[in-house]
């Protein structure tokens, strides 16, 4: 089996489940809120640190086509925080020359919320140091059916020759179009589960998973994801 030996020891894309917000507040008999807004702390650390070690692309599962079963008040509360952080944020990660990008179906969203979302987008389309992605409302399995869909229309209109579609007739459909496949994910809170998340941009990614809860996150755990990559060899089954 052979291998790439010339991956680079920081990949240019890390995609991350932030996974523990919940637990890391029962444990501590703090209400439950308190450790999502602890997890937007570990957020902000993350974007830093990526910057800082030269990423191209982090991608961020936020908020799960799943999530949106808990109890009304947690899930407009995530929605709440999403965007008053977003608020407080986008002139910030404009003047650090980074690019907003979310992925995920917003129809359930109220369309003010969506407009500011959209907006933020918009102001930092032409940042180029990092590209920053949420995952908001964002289930693979309803990704991959949607590019389906929309595939099967332009198939019908003509636009499409079935006997030419091929994986990247597909990828050109999927909301991650214009960035690369993520080479590290990392989840925290130990589970060692991908959870509905970019089930088809995953297929050769090297994982990392962590015991820390997502609001324990820090450098030092980053740094630990990245050097832990920096030592494998990759490989892609041929």
């Amino acid at each position: 089996m052979s291998s790439d030996k010339s991956a680079p020891s920081v990949p240019q894309h890390v995609a991350i489940i932030m996974d523990g917000n919940r637990r890391w507040a029962a444990a501590r008999g703090l209400p439950l809120m308190e450790g999502h807004r602890r997890g937007r702390d570990a957020t902000k650390r993350a974007i830093e640190y990526a910057l800082e070690a030269g990423i191209k692309y982090l991608t961020l599962y936020a908020f799960s086509t799943e999530n949106s079963s808990r109890p009304k008040d947690e899930v407009s509360f995530l929605q709440n925080l999403f965007l008053e952080s977003l608020r407080g944020a986008i002139e910030d990660l404009h003047q650090k020359n980074i690019r907003l990008k979310i992925i995920g179906d917003l129809e359930a969203w109220p369309a003010t919320w969506v407009k500011e979302i959209r907006a933020g987008e918009l102001l930092t389309k032409d940042n180029t140091k990092l590209t920053l992605t949420f995952a908001l409302e964002y289930g693979a399995r309803n990704e991959i059916t949607t590019a389906i869909k929309k595939i099967a229309v332009d198939v019908e209109k003509g636009k499409l020759n079935p006997a030419f579609i091929d994986t990247t007739t597909i990828e050109n459909y999927l909301y991650t179009y214009d960035i690369p496949h993520p080479e590290l994910l990392i989840r925290t809170s130990g589970e060692q589960r991908i959870s509905n998340f970019l089930l088809w941009q995953l297929a050769y990614t090297e994982l990392f998973f962590i015991e820390k809860l997502w609001p324990d996150f820090d450098k030092h755990d980053f740094e630990h994801a990245l050097q832990d990559y920096s030592k494998r060899e990759r490989r892609f089954g041929t």
